[in-house]
């Protein structure tokens, strides 16, 4: 049998079905059940092997749940406080029992109905699925391999002055700068990323578009698209539009827009004005070349 994984997706076999839920094989650690309210619509059979994530009840008893949690065990993730006593706070993570945060893990005194990044892991004394706010110290030291432009998924943790610090693909630290952020980010927003430069103390310098030619010819080739469908094949977007109208509109920085610009009027296909963009014929009936 699998080695059983808590706070994790195991697959179990349905052994015995009572009329508050089924009881699934755990192996050396007995039978677990599978509460009638938790298990598939569609309803199981016995023999039937079924994914479920396994946790602990309110009583510190194995219990198995077909719901899908916000978190699992070794991520990171953007929960809210839905109550406080004297021991911690008890976060919402999509199942019956809450999420506990204990007061040492927090890195202030968590409030009701706020919402903070955290950790879920297992607590190495209770065995206890616990959250920490206390996130860097579960983010990796070892050197990231990355390479410039490499596509990652940065979940927003924090605002600083220089932008905003990041969580690389649930395991590095990042950094978003004022000056690569184009449209509106928040804490716990889940965002594609790039890899600008892994700098030598393992953290993660990140932009939010890939760089080169090669992004700026394809987003050429998507703003003469976009300018011959518009009325009377013109825009109002030009370089005096916002940097946050342009992304948007187009999802890329006021840099690339301007370069792709640059682009089509240096291939006769557009002209431009302090009114915007507008087709010349030979851009009415052209795509844009490489």
């Amino acid at each position: 049998m699998q080695q059983l994984r808590l706070g994790k997706w195991n697959t179990l076999e349905v052994v015995r079905q009572v009329d508050f839920g089924y009881y699934l094989d755990c192996g050396d650690l007995g039978d677990v059940l599978l509460p009638i309210k938790e298990a598939p619509e569609a309803g199981v059979n016995i023999g039937d092997k079924i994914d479920v994530f396994l946790y602990l009840d309110s009583e510190e008893r194995l219990i198995a749940t077909t719901l899908r949690p916000k978190v699992e065990v070794n991520e990171f993730a953007f929960l809210e406080v839905k109550w406080v006593n004297q021991y911690g706070a008890f976060l919402d993570w999509g199942l019956m029992k809450d999420l506990f945060c204990p007061f040492r893990e927090q890195k202030m005194r968590m409030q009701v109905g706020k919402k903070y990044i955290i950790y879920c892991y297992i607590d190495s004394v209770t065995y206890r699925i616990v959250a920490s706010a206390k996130v860097e110290k579960f983010l990796s030291k070892e050197m990231p391999d990355y390479t410039y432009g490499q596509q990652v998924e940065a979940l927003v943790q924090h605002k600083t002055e220089l932008g905003f610090k990041c969580i690389v693909d649930g395991k590095y630290s990042g950094q978003l700068f004022n000056n690569e952020i184009f449209g509106h980010i928040e804490t716990g927003q889940r965002l594609k990323a790039y890899v600008k430069y892994v700098r030598t103390d393992a953290k993660i310098d990140l932009v939010m578009q890939q760089g080169g030619m090669e992004h700026v010819r394809d987003f050429a080739n998507t703003l003469l698209s976009y300018i011959q469908q518009c009325p009377e094949q013109k825009t109002i977007f030009c370089d005096k539009s916002l940097a946050e109208d342009i992304y948007n509109q187009f999802g890329v920085s006021k840099k690339t827009f301007k370069r792709a610009v640059g682009d089509l009027y240096k291939q006769g296909l557009i002209t431009i004005s302090d009114n915007g963009l507008t087709l010349t014929e030979k851009g009415r009936f052209a795509g844009c070349e490489d």
